[in-house]
């Protein structure tokens, strides 16, 4: 089982501590770990957010477990050399174009939503964002107009092919699930979301056991802070997905609380190629303090065993210490609490 662990950048180094050390507390045979550069901690040492000898490292091995990257002391790079590159490089080579999100409220902790108790407890969805499209990876650039003005450029855009292999995963999860389904686009004004919608409701005749609505995404926004219990599975493309999992993390409670797995149709000895990772970032201003949360990592640690080695029990045991260790009180100060990254690590570690 050979997994490759990138800490990266600020909290991102402190909470991936955490979770190697749960991976290592568990009974997995034969199990390496070996870890690379990327982020501003890669451009530093080998001049690139993400060198070579770490996407090797990416392609040999596994799994991925991911930090976090970001530092605004490299915002002056060239965009092709800034931290954020290593993560959107890794997707694209390693054709990673399905992020999991799920957001579940942890029982005792509704009240730390920014949402009412009874209304944070009906929080139980997954949010599949499409990876490799979008404005993200689509042209763009800075020109300035026939008078004179400095303009910014993006393309959106996405083929029905792209379109259609992120619909199959959000249906195949649905169907694992309460058998729900709500594509988010904004049809309504975008040519890219009309054809997003067209291909959505084509896939669906092949899951006659899913139950496909469709959202605007300001209306989806909407719906997720006035009822969340009514989505089971989102499904929706890069920009859109990137806002609503962030805005479902502070329902549920916290940033520091919520995993995710980025996929692709690589299959190894074990199971599915992933990246697992921490949907916060690098956070600068607490980096080094050891203070962070390290749960979300920790649980990212967990959706790898499952989706990428098959081991459900040892990731179901992760996920019951986490959760035991919250109704403890084991809190983070992003939860109110007073302790720190380490601290909660060895909490998590007794549980387990």
């Amino acid at each position: 089982m050979k997994i490759a662990v990138f800490p990266g950048d600020g909290i991102g180094t402190e909470v991936t501590r955490e979770a190697v050390r749960v991976l290592e507390a568990l009974p997995l045979p034969g199990l390496t770990l070996f870890e690379g550069d990327v982020g501003a901690a890669g451009y530093r040492r080998h001049g690139h957010p993400l060198p070579p000898e770490t996407l090797a490292m990416a392609q040999s091995c596994d799994a991925i477990l991911f930090g976090a990257v970001g530092d605004p002391s490299c915002d002056g790079l060239e965009r092709h050399l800034r931290p954020e590159q290593a993560v959107l490089g890794l997707r694209a080579e390693l054709g990673l174009f399905a992020n999991l999100r799920p957001a579940t409220t942890f029982a005792g902790l509704e009240g730390m939503s920014a949402l009412k108790p009874e209304i944070a407890s009906q929080i139980d969805m997954l949010i599949v964002r499409e990876l490799n499209g979008d404005v993200y990876f689509g042209d763009k650039g800075m020109r300035t107009t026939a008078d004179g003005r400095r303009e910014g450029w993006d393309m959106m855009s996405y083929a029905e092919d792209e379109v259609r292999r992120i619909a199959h995963v959000g249906f195949r999860a649905a169907q694992g699930r309460k058998g729900r389904l709500t594509s988010v686009d904004k049809a309504n004004v975008l040519e890219t979301s009309q054809l997003w919608r067209d291909v959505m409701t084509e896939t669906s005749t092949q899951y006659p056991d899913v139950t496909l609505d469709h959202l605007y995404v300001d209306n989806a926004a909407m719906q997720m802070v006035r009822a969340p219990g009514q989505f089971d599975v989102i499904v929706t493309g890069n920009l859109f997905g990137d806002i609503l999992s962030d805005q479902a993390s502070m329902c549920v409670g916290s940033i520091g609380l919520l995993a995710s797995a980025s996929m692709g149709e690589r299959m190894t000895e074990y199971g599915t190629f992933g990246l697992y990772e921490p949907i916060h970032g690098s956070a600068p201003d607490i980096a080094g303090q050891g203070i962070a949360n390290p749960m979300a990592t920790i649980l990212s640690a967990a959706m790898m065993l499952r989706h990428s080695f098959g081991r459900e029990a040892e990731a179901a045991r992760i996920e019951r210490a986490v959760s035991h260790a919250l109704k403890d009180g084991i809190y983070s100060s992003d939860l109110g609490g007073v302790l720190g990254t380490a601290a909660i690590g060895d909490a998590v570690l007794e549980r387990l």
